[in-house]
């Protein structure tokens, strides 16, 4: 499945394929863990602020368990950095996203995500 258009950088392209390619795939996060910055800082509404990509690839198996697909709405590119708005597909109905990366390296290093905790917790995430 194809979340993000070519021409997002390969780290992000790849992060997105992880993303909607399902729990029974995702394993321990070993795929996911190249594209992360060791010392990946990452903030969101219900994790808050988190240091570190192993802390970081627990977290997001709730999130791929539990996504059905994701309908891009709008990517946004620039040498260090990509921001991507999108609907996730969850068990109880749709919640949108915007995610806004910071890259070095060929990595992620920083990770904003923004969301609505509650539709989230309502609609199957967690």
């Amino acid at each position: 499945m194809t979340v993000v258009s070519e021409a997002a950088p390969s780290v992000i392209q790849a992060y997105y394929r992880i993303l909607t390619g399902g729990a029974e795939n995702y394993g321990d996060g070993h795929e996911l863990a190249p594209l992360l910055a060791d010392d990946l800082d990452f903030e969101g509404p219900i994790a808050g602020r988190v240091t570190g990509a192993a802390r970081f690839r627990q977290g997001v198996r709730g999130f791929i368990a539990n996504v059905g697909g994701i309908d891009l709405i709008q990517e946004v590119h620039d040498p260090d950095g990509t921001a991507v708005l999108y609907d996730a597909h969850l068990p109880k109905g749709v919640v949108r996203f915007t995610e806004f990366f910071t890259l070095a390296d060929g990595r992620i290093q920083r990770l904003r995500v923004q969301y609505d905790p509650a539709d989230y917790l309502a609609k199957g995430g967690g």
